[in-house]
C-alpha cells in the first residue's frame, strides 16, 4: 500500500506544484489503483509515474470546487482511449454526475466503459472483505469530506515450512490447522494449530481530508491512523484568513494528528506563495506539535507499513 501525490498546490496549478491529485497505490492488496480528486492536468502528473490509468478502479472527489474535478472528464477519456475497458466508480458530492455527463455529452465522447456514480452521505461507502470506505462532511463553504480507509486485518499466515520439518505432508489437515485446531496425526502425535500459525497484521487506516476548516471532530474521524493527509494552506500566524476563506493552518492539522494519535502527517494543499523554504518552514510550524510531520511534493510515494 503506497500514496503517490499527483497534485499538491492550491487553487491555482504553479511550476514546481500542481492542483489536487493523489492516488492511494493498492497493486499488492487488489491490483488496483484509487484515485482522490483530480485538479486539472491530473493525466498529465500520470504520465510522469508509473500509474496505468487502466488500473483506476475508484474515484473519491471531496468537492466540486475546479482544482479538485478539472482534470475528470479529460482522464476518464484518454482512459478509454488507452484501452481501459473495466469500470470505473466515482463517488462525490451531489452535482458531480452531472457535470461529468454533461461534460461527455457536449464533447461528444464514448467511453469504453461503464461509470457508475455513488453521491456522498456521512457514513460507509463501501465495504467489502478488504477494504471499508467511510466518509465524513467537513466545513469548507460547500460540501467537502474526508475518507477514512480501513483495512481488515490480516489473519496469521500458516507456518509451512515448520509442518514440513516435522514431516506433515500437505492436505486437508493444513486447513484445520490454520483454522487453530487440534488435530491427531495417524502415528498418534497431536498438533495444535496455533503453534503453526503466524502472527496476524492489524489492518491499515489512511484518513484523507479535502479542504475544510479546522474541526475537532476530524480528529475522532482520523483515530488510529497510520497516515492522515490534511490540507495546510495557511501557516500557523494566519488562523483568521483560514477561518475566512474555509481552509486551515499547519498548527490545525498537526493538532488533529496528534488528538487522533497518527503515526505520519502528510500536508498538502499547499499555497503557491509557499516556496521551498517557506514550504519547510510550515512543515516545521507542524513539527513543534506533531513531529512526525512531512509535507508533501508532488510525486512524492509514502509507503504504508504494517504495525
Amino acid at each position: 500500500m503506497e500514496l503517490e501525490f499527483l497534485g499538491t498546490g492550491a487553487g491555482v496549478p504553479a511550476k514546481h506544484r500542481n492542483v489536487s491529485g493523489l492516488a492511494l497505490k493498492l497493486l499488492d492488496e487488489r491490483n488496483a489503483i484509487w484515485l482522490f480528486d483530480c485538479g486539472e492536468g491530473t493525466q498529465m502528473q500520470i504520465l510522469r509515474t508509473n500509474i496505468k490509468p487502466r488500473k483506476i478502479e475508484k474515484i473519491f472527489i471531496s468537492h466540486l470546487h475546479g482544482d479538485h474535478i478539472f482534470g475528470l472528464p479529460g482522464l476518464l477519456s484518454s482512459r478509454s482511449f488507452q484501452g481501459g475497458e473495466e469500470p470505473i466508480i466515482i463517488y462525490g458530492p451531489a452535482g458531480l454526475e452531472n457535470y461529468v455527463r454533461t461534460s461527455l455529452q457536449v464533447t461528444k465522447t464514448r467511453l469504453a466503459y461503464p461509470l457508475q456514480f455513488v453521491e456522498l452521505s456521512e457514513g460507509i461507502i463501501f465495504k467489502d472483505k478488504q477494504f471499508t470506505v467511510e466518509c465524513m462532511l467537513l466545513d469548507h463553504g460547500i460540501d467537502s469530506y474526508g475518507f477514512r480507509v480501513k483495512e481488515a486485518d490480516h489473519e496469521g499466515m500458516l507456518l509451512v515450512e515448520k509442518l514440513v520439518a516435522l514431516g506433515i505432508p500437505a492436505g486437508p489437515i493444513y486447513g484445520k490447522l490454520k483454522q487453530g485446531q487440534k488435530v491427531t496425526l495417524s502415528d498418534g502425535r497431536e498438533i495444535n494449530g496455533q503453534d503453526f500459525v503466524g502472527e496476524s497484521k492489524k489492518g491499515r487506516i489512511v484518513t484523507i481530508f479535502g479542504d475544510t476548516r479546522f474541526t475537532s471532530k476530524s480528529s475522532e474521524f482520523a483515530k488510529d491512523s497510520d497516515v492522515i493527509v490534511h490540507e495546510s494552506t495557511f501557516n500557523k500566524n494566519e488562523a483568521k484568513l483560514a477561518r475566512a476563506y474555509f481552509h486551515s493552518t499547519t498548527h490545525q492539522a498537526a493538532t488533529i494528528a496528534k488528538e487522533a494519535k497518527a503515526k505520519k502527517l502528510m500536508l498538502t494543499h499547499i499555497s503557491a506563495r509557499y516556496l521551498a523554504k517557506e514550504a519547510k518552514e510550515l512543515e516545521e510550524e507542524a513539527r513543534d506539535i506533531f513531529p512526525n510531520t512531512q509535507i508533501a511534493k508532488d510525486f512524492d510515494i509514502i509507503d504504508i507499513p504494517f504495525s
